[in-house]
């Protein structure tokens, strides 16, 4: 695997940070962007890769890759409208370790002929699809990177959840490629979901460049653990929570519990809905579900599956029902995979939870309520703070 590809295959979740002045979607972005030191920047931040956009329609030029590379040693993606062999011969002598080839403007027989000779200049190429059928045509080439773009670039209109079915139905069809969520991601719970869905990586540009520190928005994006409040009943402790900063917002919908909620109440933009089952998933609007086991003369058993669309996606792992374990932190530390930490978290222990645990998650729920349901705000935020820092 070459060293594009090998950067966004890295586990956990990598970044592509963008590099671009201006959008055609959005108008001007950054106009006085200086690709030197957002390269080093973004390096510096924690980025797998810098894409820079290199087409006078968002206002880059092959100066601006020159100067990116002249300053950074990470991977380098040139992003322009391809379509010819001197084109990738530019990008590598400027300073590209590999090339955006668009399907949406490329036949197969022209797509094919530009990997051959991308392979030849010692250049790797993101190969974008946008919807089912480039996809399709994406396996069939055997591009080794695959985009998937949440925008139209006919329309400039965004979906999402499209995106994140073609990530998940691109992760089960060609398990060796190496899979990118590009556009539409501003949050870190967007970041989180394309990773859920099974995407290394993600492409990140305008919510950076729009930022006032586009490496310190960069660094926030990538930072784990992600934060969860659960057992909300009340439209108005959602509003709190998303406003805290909470990643992941959490229904129980288990009538015998003290924190049960009739439904999955609509959480805002940028967030994830998290339903809670004890036996089996049910129906409901939420984006994951958290699968608890029965156990006798209890709400629940002790720990719980993160499913996304029935597929296991992380461990949840909790205290049992109104008891205690010493051990509980220390058995959370070595399990692998991704965890979700549970039990009996507030803003007193979550800093020393995440140093000792290193989680992918955390999730409070009893220690944030002034009555059974109901969210003390003051809580939920200095909770949401503590682990966030």
């Amino acid at each position: 695997m070459r060293r594009f590809a090998a950067a966004l295959a890295a586990p956990g979740l990598a970044t592509i940070a963008e590099i671009k002045r201006r959008s055609p979607s959005a108008g001007d972005l950054r106009p006085d962007a200086d690709p030197a030191a957002l390269a080093t920047a973004y390096e510096r931040a924690g980025a797998a890769a810098v894409s820079v956009l290199v087409d006078e329609r968002f206002g880059g030029t092959w100066g601006d890759l020159r100067a990116a590379r002249a300053s950074a040693s990470l991977p380098l993606l040139a992003k322009g409208f391809f379509s010819t062999e001197d084109d990738l011969r530019t990008a590598r002598e400027a300073g590209a370790d590999a090339a955006l080839l668009l399907l949406r403007d490329l036949d197969d027989t022209a797509c094919a002929r530009l990997l051959a000779a991308a392979d030849e200049l010692g250049l790797e190429t993101l190969v974008e699809a946008h919807d089912a059928a480039e996809l399709e045509r994406a396996v069939a080439l055997g591009a080794p990177v695959i985009g998937i773009n949440a925008r139209d670039l006919s329309t400039f209109d965004i979906d999402r959840r499209a995106q994140l079915d073609l990530v998940a139905l691109s992760h089960k069809v060609v398990p060796a490629a190496v899979v990118v969520a590009e556009s539409g991601i501003h949050t870190r719970a967007q970041g989180a979901g394309a990773e859920l869905a099974g995407a290394d990586a993600i492409l990140v540009g305008s919510a950076l460049m729009r930022a006032p520190d586009p490496a310190a928005k960069l660094a926030e994006l990538i930072s784990r653990p992600l934060v969860k409040v659960c057992g909300l009943t009340r439209e108005e402790d959602v509003a709190a929570a998303a406003e805290a900063g909470a990643d992941l917002l959490g229904f129980v919908l288990v009538p015998e519990s003290p924190r049960a909620a009739r439904e999955v109440l609509p959480v805002p933009e940028g967030t994830l809905a998290v339903a809670v089952w004890v036996g089996e998933a049910g129906e409901s609007a939420a984006h994951l579900d958290q699968v608890h086991p029965h156990e006798d003369g209890k709400v629940r058993g002790r720990d719980a599956v993160f499913l996304r669309d029935g597929e296991p996606v992380a461990t949840h792992l909790d205290l049992p029902w109104d008891e205690d374990d010493r051990e509980h932190w220390a058995r959370a530390a070595a399990t692998e995979g991704r965890v979700v930490l549970a039990g009996r978290l507030d803003a007193g222990n979550v800093r020393e939870a995440v140093e000792r645990v290193r989680p992918w998650g955390v999730d409070a729920s009893s220690r944030l309520e002034s009555a059974p349901g109901v969210k003390d705000h003051e809580k939920m935020r200095a909770y949401v703070e503590a682990a966030r820092s």
